[in-house]
């Protein structure tokens, strides 16, 4: 996958975004809460940008919906599954 990969990640409350943040942080894995590209929608505003780590995501958040993820390659958005 290359570097420039971007994930975003979409939940359904500030709540949720909050406790992955938290998580995240507790796992040392590297990530920013942003706002939701324009182009996304989002029931809080507020997502969590990752970059290749999103393979170690889906583990972390047994109890946490996640509303949407979405690939950025740099051009466009692509929803995807977390692994």
């Amino acid at each position: 996958m290359p570097d420039n990969n971007l994930y975003y990640v979409l939940f359904h409350t500030i709540h949720d975004v909050l406790r992955v943040e938290k998580i995240l942080k507790e796992h040392g894995l590297g990530h920013e809460l942003v706002p939701v590209p324009r182009n996304l929608s989002s029931d809080c505003g507020i997502c969590v940008k990752l970059h290749s780590e999103i393979e170690l995501l889906r583990p972390l958040l047994s109890d946490i919906e996640v509303a949407k993820c979405v690939l950025f390659d740099g051009k466009e958005y692509t929803s995807v599954q977390l692994p």
